[in-house]
């Protein structure tokens, strides 16, 4: 097993020396402000490096899941790392996320009309088309050099996928393949000793369980035959639920600043819009918070501050 490498090490050093400029450009282009460069040499590097060392050229893409809160940065970090491994490691990356495989809103009103109003709302097990996730996976791992693969892209304002022809594309088969996805890798909860209602939307829209029971039976189908093909999981592991709701409002001004359309800007949630959304997924989150750290091969913390640092290693 490979040893996982220090920031203060000399092939840390020199990576970090070869992939500066082109990170602080990606950060530009993400519209990131202040990135910390402690970030790119503590996070960033050690783990590029551990990628590469620790996963050898190989027949088929290794597949990694960064998992973590709304608004954690697992997205941010995986373009990162992305970057590193495909332009100075000359080991060929590219990414999906979990919020790129949304269920149709037809099938979702399906949904809601046989089980339960809030399966119309994205984002909870249960609304994602996992077999859009396994058939990307499978085109990119049988591809040949000039195959060219069309990765699924959902416009979250606009509640839907882009048009196929709007999606972006990959060519050739990659070395890795990263999937982030704020569920991934969790367990179903046990349904003995069910929570009541954890909050406001829980208690004036679900009750009796009736949305919430059905999420976790979803998590436990489709959802594990992905989650099990991972060759590692990544967790970042935020203080509380209070951060991922801050976090993920952040997120949200983010997007507002990255959109040019009027039309979408006007789709862009408020504060409040945002808490509300963010209390759909409280139940499952609370739950990775505790459990997730114990079957992750690496775990990031992140607190209160944003500032990250590495807690657990393989």
């Amino acid at each position: 097993m490979s040893k996982f490498p220090k920031f203060n090490e000399i092939d840390a050093y020199n990576l970090l020396e070869n992939s500066a400029d082109l990170l602080f450009n990606l950060a530009e282009q993400l519209k990131i402000e202040n990135l910390n460069e402690q970030y790119l040499s503590e996070i960033v590097i050690p783990l590029s490096l551990y990628f590469h060392n620790h996963f050898p050229k190989a027949e088929r893409p290794y597949l990694l899941c960064f998992t973590g809160g709304q608004g954690s940065g697992k997205t941010t970090l995986s373009f990162f790392v992305q970057k590193v491994l495909t332009e100075v490691l000359n080991r060929p990356s590219m990414g999906f996320s979990i919020d790129d495989i949304y269920k149709s809103q037809e099938e979702r009103k399906s949904l809601a009309k046989k089980i339960h109003p809030l399966c119309y709302v994205r984002g909870v097990p249960g609304t994602h088309d996992i077999n859009m996730g396994l058939d990307l996976i499978e085109k990119l791992s049988c591809a040949d050099p000039n195959t060219v693969t069309r990765i699924p892209s959902f416009c979250k304002p606009e509640d839907q996928h882009y048009p196929q022809d709007k999606w972006p594309t990959y060519k050739g088969k990659p070395d890795f393949i990263f999937f982030d996805a704020w569920c991934g890798g969790a367990r179903p909860l046990p349904e003995e000793n069910w929570k009541p209602p954890l909050n406001k939307l829980e208690i004036e829209e679900d009750p009796d369980g009736v949305w919430s029971k059905w999420s976790n039976k979803e998590l436990s189908k489709d959802y594990q035959t992905l989650f099990s093909m991972f060759d590692l999981l990544l967790m970042i592991k935020v203080p509380s639920m209070d951060f991922v709701y801050e976090s993920r409002w952040i997120q949200e001004q983010t997007l507002a600043r990255t959109i040019n359309d009027p039309a979408l800007k006007d789709k862009i949630m408020s504060k409040d819009e945002v808490y509300r959304f963010v209390m759909h997924f409280e139940r499952l989150t609370n739950y990775i918070l505790e459990e997730l750290p114990r079957f992750s091969d690496i775990v990031l913390s992140r607190d209160g501050e944003f500032k990250f640092s590495i807690s657990k290693t393989p």
